[in-house]
């Protein structure tokens, strides 16, 4: 400790008239104090003052140059230390020593620089001002190609710091994309794939930078996606798995780069690590599995790389994606069930699968979910069937497998994701399918809890969807018994708010069904259709400028269908309802005007 105070007075007194030996013996005995006890000697330095006098000492000529480097890198790993580096005037005379040729020099200050940023908004602000990143790149990018251990070690430290400058800072990341530094470490990564340190740095790099937009167009123009695939091959250790995961991941999510981690082989790796992980109860191996098959639902997200991986239905991949759901692990359940709906998004894929059996197996998969059934197990079974009822084909085919009762299982869900996916697998499968809408709308238990549901206000889902499926079951059944049914567990208020929608699709949705109910119903819904105040609903939305042309047709439709019932005319009487029909006579399209003067007429005899 004497010495360490010695050496601190000395340096104080000796830099303005020092010889270079006394000088490099107090720098010494500062390094030695450093490795005994860093964080004491670190806050004794800063007591003394010596951090400004480094300022004069960091200059290319002098010898003892690299020494101070390293003193300001081993006081810089203290967090306390950074800010009164930068406050020292430190980063202007280091960022100048970069410019140096001396391998020594530049990886002191390589080392000194990257602490100094490390989780330093000061540091890195600085570094910046002084222009230090665009040097560093510079170093990576002329020293990629040389694999001497000086240089790699070089290369290690350069990208260290890059990596603590830039580290969950978006405009310093961008800023490094914008020097081109993707191309240049992606080049560095596939020369130095046997220098772990380096590969190492690489990856981190590569994490910190994948996150932004920006990024991944980039990297889609270079090799990273092979480069990656070939590094993951070769691992065996699951921290190093995890790291190029933590890359792949980010990257994943351009369409371009799926299809080139599919193309570079990434799909196979995948299914090995779950065949091998799937029976394990390791933690690390649990991790894989999730990691490894979530993955391989992104993959499937892309369409070009989903119709690679699907080839007609033949494709070996499919194939072992549908012995997931069988499976007794639930997250490969789910990855199954995910990668199925992925898969069903176009009318082929989704055709060919019901014709092979994929139905049986999702309702089997429902089956062991039904009683405190996994929910996203549940919500991801839902989505694919969903999807499946797309083509008009499928519906008739999923309804007389029995799919209707199978959802219907989870009509006592309170899980808002698992009430959404059955009321839009339900909602799609009675499309144009008459028999089904009637079955389904005379269904007192669906229909209460559908009215229940439309009133889920927390939901907008939830609501939404229970409203289209109540106008569905009447616009696909057009049966008087549903329309009883809805009316005795009170859904037809529901269906008059829907006429009042922002979305269009529900509105006319909407009018179409109080229309085939004012058509074939009307004295039974007169009274609720009174209470929920349709006549004025229909008004506003005539007179609105912006109601679109379908929904002022739909609407005068319902007009002359009300007038059918008397409390309901005496209302429309009252509303001064064929002025504003008579002006809708002169409306752009032709079908608006045309059906505006058999509403006229029609309201003129009943008037």
């Amino acid at each position: 400790a004497d010495n360490l105070s010695d050496a601190l007075k000395k340096l104080k007194i000796t830099t303005t008239d020092s010889t270079a030996d006394s000088l490099e013996g107090c720098l010494d005995c500062l390094l030695q104090a450093l490795a005994q006890n860093n964080m004491e000697t670190s806050e004794k330095i800063q007591k003394s003052g010596v951090l400004q006098v480094f300022a004069s000492l960091l200059t290319p000529q002098s010898s003892c140059t690299a020494k101070v480097a390293n003193i300001i890198a081993e006081v810089a790993r203290n967090e306390f230390m950074r800010n009164p580096c930068v406050d020292a005037g430190l980063i202007p005379p280091l960022v100048q020593l970069l410019n140096c040729k001396d391998q020594e020099v530049l990886l002191q200050t390589g080392r000194a620089l990257g602490n100094i940023c490390y989780d330093s908004h000061e540091g890195r602000n600085a570094v910046d001002h002084a222009g230090g990143a665009h040097i560093v790149v510079d170093h990576i990018r002329s020293l990629c190609s040389k694999t001497d251990p000086a240089s790699e070690k070089l290369l290690t430290v350069f990208c260290g710091m890059l990596m603590n400058y830039s580290n969950e800072n978006d405009t310093l990341q961008s800023q490094l994309i914008n020097m081109g530094v993707i191309p240049t470490l992606v080049k560095l990564l596939g020369i130095h794939c046997q220098n772990a340190a380096l590969t190492e740095m690489c990856l981190v790099a590569f994490g910190n930078l994948a996150e932004l937009e920006s990024s991944k167009e980039q990297f889609a123009y270079t090799n990273i996606a092979e480069e990656l695939v070939k590094l993951f091959k070769k691992q065996i250790e699951h921290d190093k798995k995890e790291m190029i995961f933590e890359v792949l991941a980010p990257l994943a999510e351009n369409d371009v780069i799926k299809l080139q981690l599919v193309e570079a082989g990434l799909v196979e790796c995948l299914l090995e690590i779950v065949q091998k992980t799937v029976d394990s109860d390791k933690e690390d191996d649990i991790a894989e599995l999730k990691t490894a098959s979530d993955l391989m639902v992104l993959l499937l997200l892309g369409d070009e790389s989903m119709q690679k991986l699907f080839e007609g239905g033949k494709g070996s991949v499919f194939q072992r994606v549908l012995s997931w759901i069988p499976s007794n692990s639930h997250q490969l359940q789910l990855a199954g069930a995910l990668a199925i709906a992925n898969f069903a998004r176009n009318d082929g894929n989704c055709i060919h699968m019901v014709d092979n059996g994929i139905v049986q197996k999702l309702m089997d998969l429902l089956d062991r979910h039904v009683e405190d059934g996994n929910v996203t197990v549940q919500h991801a079974a839902l989505s694919a069937l969903r999807n499946l009822a797309i083509p008009v084909v499928n519906k008739a085919k999923m309804l007389s497998a029995g799919v209707a009762e199978a959802v219907l299982k989870f009509l006592r869900s309170e899980m808002p994701p698992v009430q959404f996916k059955l009321l839009g697998t339900l909602r799609m499968l009675i499309d144009a399918q008459a028999e089904a809408a009637e079955q389904l709308g005379k269904n007192v238990k669906l229909v209460e809890r559908l009215v229940e549901w439309c009133e889920a206000k927390d939901h907008a889902g939830v609501m939404g969807e229970s409203n289209r499926l109540l106008s569905a079951l009447i616009r696909h059944s057009k049966s008087k018994d549903v329309i009883r049914t809805i009316v005795q567990s009170g859904g037809i208020k529901h269906l008059v708010t829907m006429a009042t929608s922002e979305h269009v699709i529900m509105q006319n949705e909407a009018l179409v069904a109080l229309a085939l109910i004012a058509a074939l119903e009307l004295v039974t819904a007169e009274k609720d259709l009174e209470n929920a105040q349709l006549v004025q609903i229909l008004h506003r939305l005539l007179s609105d400028d912006r109601s679109a042309p379908e929904i002022k047709y739909n609407s005068m439709v319902l007009i002359c269908a009300l007038i059918g019932s008397e409390p309901l005319q005496k209302e429309v009487q009252s509303m001064a309802f064929l002025e504003v029909v008579s002006k809708l006579r002169s409306h752009e399209n032709k079908t608006v005007a045309q059906q505006a003067s058999l509403t006229e007429q029609r309201l003129a005899v009943e008037s």
